[in-house]
């Protein structure tokens, strides 16, 4: 890999947002036939951000990996529970129920997720085609992120960051909340999504072709926003509970869960979210029951390899 597929991938024309919105057949076909020519053009400029970083701040910037911008008391449990999985509920106490199945808990430490942020700002200028995830909503500031998705985020550091973000933390503390998923939690997916007023401002009412979903915020504090709260339609009572996110919290609720995304009015709202399901997108049943396994069981990554399925 060299320089030269860097600038072959800032050369591409992408499809226009008419043709992706209308899924024309041209634009499956543009990122089928660059696949490998993108792939390399993010691992050449990974390396080309590495060595400006170093040349800044005289260290490499393996932050990605390290996990230093996560939440210290969730970062602690988890690893603890890691090491011995009986202190799991060290890690469920950690997750408030602020909606019916649905729950919260600080996952980013803000005062560190600007190191984050200031990496995926890098990648939106980094000029290397992205597809952005117009299954759910063309969104200007989003990409897919999983490796089974076209036009994915390709570079190496990134993707380590990522499925540590599903197979260390977001599987089992999902295999904790909810025990019927297991079986259904060997696949993943995920995209990051910027809401702007003007721009892409809202989601209506929707289910996820998921298990579960993990949302997380990546506002920086100080960095509000109005509106854009998500909304969780309660069917057993018919009634509706609005949350709002505050920097670097998550949520985490099955994928049938009805929810939305209310319009955003001020300022600008970036998420990155992470979806786990079986084989070939398949979810749990209808009142599926829990399938009894002990913590050992839910301290572990799934053998099952991807099967290369993108719900979109």
């Amino acid at each position: 890999m060299t320089i030269n597929q860097l600038q072959q991938a800032r050369a591409l024309v992408l499809p226009t947002r008419q043709e992706m919105l209308n899924r024309a057949g041209s634009v499956q076909q543009f990122w089928q036939q660059n696949q490998s020519l993108l792939t390399q053009a993010w691992q050449a400029w990974e390396k080309s951000e590495q060595f400006s970083v170093s040349q800044r701040v005289n260290t490499p910037d393996d932050f990605l990996t390290n996990e230093s911008f996560l939440d210290e008391s969730l970062r602690l449990a988890v690893q603890a529970a890691w090491n011995n999985p009986e202190q799991e509920s060290q890690v469920q106490t950690l997750w408030q129920e602020v909606a019916p199945n649905v729950f919260q808990s600080q996952f980013f430490n803000p005062e560190r997720l600007g190191q984050l942020r200031q990496y995926l700002d890098n990648v939106m200028a980094a000029q290397i085609p992205l597809r952005p995830p117009y299954g759910i909503v063309l969104n200007r500031g989003g990409a897919m992120l999983d490796k089974r998705s076209e036009g994915y985020l390709a570079a190496p550091s990134f993707q380590v960051f990522y499925q540590a973000m599903l197979d260390k933390y977001m599987r089992p503390i999902a295999r904790l909340l909810f025990p019927e998923i297991v079986g259904y939690d060997t696949q993943t997916f995920g995209f990051s999504i910027q809401y702007q007023p003007n721009k892409d401002t809202a989601i209506r009412l929707h289910t996820d072709a998921s298990a579960v979903t993990l949302n997380i915020n990546l506002n920086l504090p100080g960095e509000k926003f109005s509106g854009s709260e998500l909304d969780f339609y309660d069917p057993l009572t018919g009634t509706t509970k609005r949350l709002t996110f505050k920097p670097g919290t998550a949520m985490i609720h099955r994928g049938n869960v009805a929810h939305a995304a209310q319009p955003i009015t001020q300022g600008e709202r970036s998420n990155l979210v992470l979806w786990l399901y079986g084989e070939r997108g398949s979810i749990p049943p209808h009142n599926a029951t829990s399938i009894p396994i002990d913590a050992n069981q839910r301290w572990t990554i799934p053998t099952v390899p991807s099967d290369k399925f993108a719900p979109f």
